[in-house]
């Protein structure tokens, strides 16, 4: 005698060695035996032998049509040998009956296991909706095979275009286009960005990286939308400032949020004043405008373009434009006539402006050379000689060099539109680090931000810092020494039009001027609010920092496309990779031989690939050493100030011809806060240089 039994959710046959009635010994067709429990046999039967039994019920099971097994199946539970004597008409031998159990395990929609050999025919309405969603995923798989074949044609499916933005960015593996693309990026070996290239999905590499940050960064757009108007601030009141200030720029700047003013005081030396724009005046905490501050947290750039904090209505309001007389946060010096600080005052007024002063008309007038060997006549020429004076005062006195010789900041020039990017002409120029006029800005900003930094902590007032010791730079609550500045605490406040740390720091401020309660007051523990707002800052700032970074390496793979580069040169830098002249690109050559830092290499341009921004380059030879040393590690305080290249403004009303300062020396100094010290630069740098992000060379 043999049976028929279930073991490990498999049908298994084996003759009978010994039954004992609750148990059974069988020895299997492979000469296995086992002990099995009576419960799980569901035939017993004489013939065929064990090994033919499933053999041959198998394709006698394939021919039952699952359909008319159901309409023949009563509406309650049965046993399969009971149903195969009716479904047969008469008593079923080993082999039909076996081929009824193996059709009946098959059709699970049809009919629902309710013990072992026992079934019951699912209800009409469950099996309706059973078999709709069996023909759902027969036409899904065709779909998806269509598709795919699509695909690797590269055609565009049709219904691929309105869900492009979900394929190449946030991809939902349960769609069935997604697994089209899967499944068509295994057939080619083609990555799902550059298949999705291929078919003419993706309009162009400028407008899929910009896309992708928006939709991470932006989900809402860009825009601000409708918004009620911003109230006035009531400056009539405020006193005016006894001289008319000036800012020093970018030509294309159009947050203007500090400027200078100079009085000769007879007898003593000079009154300098340091006007910082005050949206604080307007923007309170919790309204609307500080909502959207809040959120954006830092206005974010990029070359030929950029993503304010503030909407143009507001920055319009505050911006210290010339022409106007404007609100602003002013820091006034007491300046003996050996440029020592003797006093200080602070106090909000209205300040007239006089000129915004741009760098190109400056720099060929104002520099190392013409102070040395005088200056000619200029507007704002002997107030700019004595801020020079003052600001290498200030440098002395810290202890903290700020020269940057040697360094460059990348200018962008886009001309054309840049929603067909593709097409604009981009211009890339060089201007040196550590010109008298950035030593000038940088120093005041640093007198600024740590004087009122004092203040707000000796009135025990709360308010964000930026502070460093042991080499490592952070942002605190707490009043805290800056080693890399020299100066015993620093708060940024001097662009509150363009980063929210600084507008949260100039309210504080305010309301200590005017002996009023700050928005965020002491409390015992910490201040939770500040807390989030450092914590979201920095994730927000370096998310800004890393799309800036890949922006400009985009622009500078189109130069080198535009001007049919073949070759380039490079200096190697101390962690291996090297620097390519004149653009601010990083790269890792593994071809190179083992070369010192210093070392100069001529690599052969082989790819460049805008969409994953990889340049391919191979070694070409060593050429001979200049005798410079490599200049990837900054000296100290090369971004000391607020208007350091990480965060230079860039601002167009019309991107047909914007220029683009904001490129850092190395493209990976920019998460470096701008008034960092140069060790943090460096270490950024460097943490960026063996990034896996960044791309390797051939």
């Amino acid at each position: 005698m043999h049976v028929l039994f279930e073991e490990d959710s498999a049908f298994k046959t084996g003759a009978i060695l010994a039954d004992n009635d609750t148990s059974l010994q069988v020895e299997a067709v492979s000469g296995k035996r086992s002990k099995i429990k009576a419960t799980n046999v569901l035939l017993r039967f004489s013939a065929p032998a064990p090994g033919e039994l499933l053999e041959r019920a198998t394709p006698l099971a394939a021919e039952i049509d699952a359909d008319f097994l159901w309409e023949c199946a009563g509406d309650g539970e049965f046993a399969f040998a009971d149903f195969a004597a009716e479904y047969y008409g008469h008593a079923p031998s080993a082999v039909e009956a076996t081929a009824l159990l193996l059709a009946l395990h098959a059709a699970p929609i049809y009919f629902h296991r309710k013990g072992r050999g026992r079934f019951r025919k699912a209800p009409p309405d469950i099996l309706a909706a059973a078999l709709a969603g069996l023909e759902k995923k027969r036409l899904q798989a065709l779909a998806i095979e269509r598709m795919a074949a699509e695909l690797q044609a590269f055609t565009l499916p049709p219904e691929f275009p309105p869900l492009i933005d979900q394929l190449l960015y946030k991809a939902d593996r349960n769609r069935p286009e997604t697994k089209a693309l899967e499944a068509a990026c295994a057939a080619s070996g083609l990555s799902a960005l550059a298949l999705l290239a291929r078919c003419g999905a993706i309009r162009s590499p400028y407008a899929f990286h910009l896309r992708r940050f928006l939709l991470d960064e932006f989900p809402r757009g860009p825009g601000f939308g409708e918004l009620a108007p911003l109230a006035e601030p009531a400056i009539a009141a405020l006193p005016l400032a006894e001289a008319p200030a000036f800012s020093i720029d970018d030509a294309s700047t159009t947050e203007i949020d500090d400027a200078f003013s100079l009085q000769r005081l007879p007898g003593v030396g000079w009154r300098v004043g340091i006007h910082i724009a005050a949206p604080g005046l307007s923007i309170t905490p919790d309204s609307p405008f500080d909502a959207i501050a809040r959120e954006r947290l830092s206005t974010v750039y990029m070359p030929g373009s950029k993503i304010t904090m503030l909407p143009d209505s507001v920055v319009a309001h505050f911006t210290l434009a010339a022409g106007r007389t404007c609100p602003a946060l002013s820091l006034y010096l007491t300046v003996s006539e050996d440029f020592a600080i003797v006093s200080h005052e602070s106090r909000i007024d209205r300040v007239r402006i006089a000129a915004n002063l741009r760098h190109h008309d400056l720099e060929p007038v104002f520099n190392a050379q013409t102070l040395a060997d005088g200056l000619g006549d200029f507007p704002f020429r002997d107030e700019l000689k004595t801020l020079w004076q003052l600001a290498g005062a200030c440098e002395a006195r810290r202890g903290k060099s700020s020269n940057a010789a040697g360094f460059v900041d990348y200018n962008f020039d886009i001309v054309g539109d840049l929603a067909d990017a593709e097409s604009c002409h981009v211009s890339i120029s060089q201007r040196p680090r550590g010109s008298p006029l950035d030593m000038l800005v940088a120093e005041l900003m640093i007198v600024a931000n740590s004087l009122w930094g004092g203040l707000l902590a000796e009135q025990r007032v709360p308010a964000i810092y930026r502070a460093q010791s042991a080499g490592k730079v952070r942002m605190t609550t707490q009043a805290a020494p800056h080693d890399g500045l020299g100066v015993p605490q620093y708060a940024w406040m001097s662009s509150p039009l363009r980063r929210y740390v600084d507008l949260v720091n100039q309210r504080q401020l305010i309301a200590c001027l005017n002996d009023e309660a700050p928005p965020f007051a002491a409390k015992a523990g910490r201040n939770q609010e500040l807390f989030a707002i450092v914590r979201d800052f920095e994730l927000a700032y370096a998310a800004y920092a890393e799309f800036q970074r890949g922006m400009e390496r985009y622009w500078s793979l189109r130069w080198l496309q535009q001007e049919a580069c073949t070759t380039l040169e490079a200096v190697i830098r101390r962690d291996g990779t090297a620097r390519v002249d004149g653009l601010p690109i990083i790269q890792r050559v593994p071809s190179a031989p083992d070369l010192p830092a210093g070392a100069r290499i001529r690599l052969s341009v082989e790819r460049i690939d805008l969409l994953t921004l990889e340049l391919g380059c191979r070694w070409l030879e060593t050429l001979a050493a200049d005798g410079v040393a490599p200049d990837d590690e900054e000296p100290d305080s090369v971004n000391d100030s607020d208007e350091s290249p990480a965060d230079s403004r860039v601002d167009s009303a019309d991107t047909s011809s914007a220029t683009d300062s904001i490129s850092p020396t190395d493209a990976a100094t920019a998460d470096a806060a701008p008034e960092d010290s140069a060790a943090e630069a460096s270490a950024l740098a460097a943490d960026a240089a063996t990034s896996p992000s960044l791309p390797a060379a051939a």
